[in-house]
């Protein structure tokens, strides 16, 4: 994959995650928005693909947690490195992590302010699959630095 001025995400680590995270992402999509312009055969779709989304969410979070948690005791890590890879990851992971995160919770939102009082809006929760995959790929192999400085 070439992603603008000759980079390629192959160069770098932790490559499933961000595919994993756009194929979310694209299934996502695929799903809440013909939901929420009418696609009768696709609204109980779109919220089990929220609800699935959500529930991996939840353990791949919960799974960088405890990797941060380790990974702390050497490293001084942030949350905003951490979740959001600020500072801690290459330019192109967090332009990737970030943007599918970004049109997770867009999607979302928007699909849940059209149709608020349907199964639709669990989208809303898709976000933390997101948050997830880029916390997992900061606690793994996100750079900070030493708590003991040489």
């Amino acid at each position: 994959m070439r992603w603008g001025r000759g980079a390629v995400l192959a160069d770098h680590p932790g490559q499933r995650l961000v595919q994993a995270s756009w194929a979310g992402t694209a299934v996502f999509v695929a799903t809440a928005i013909p939901a929420t312009l009418g696609v009768e055969a696709l609204r109980l779709a779109a919220a089990v693909v929220a609800l699935i989304l959500f529930g991996l969410g939840i353990v791949v979070f919960l799974g960088a947690y405890g990797v941060a948690i380790v990974r702390s005791r050497t490293d001084a890590m942030g949350i905003g490195g951490l979740f959001f890879l600020a500072g801690s990851a290459p330019k192109l992971v967090q332009r990737h992590m970030m943007g599918s995160l970004l049109i997770q919770v867009l999607v979302g939102l928007i699909t849940a302010a059209t149709r608020p009082f349907t199964a639709i809006a669990f989208g809303v929760l898709v976000a933390m699959f997101g948050l997830g995959l880029a916390g997992l790929w900061g606690a793994k192999f996100g750079k900070f630095e030493s708590r003991y400085q040489q």
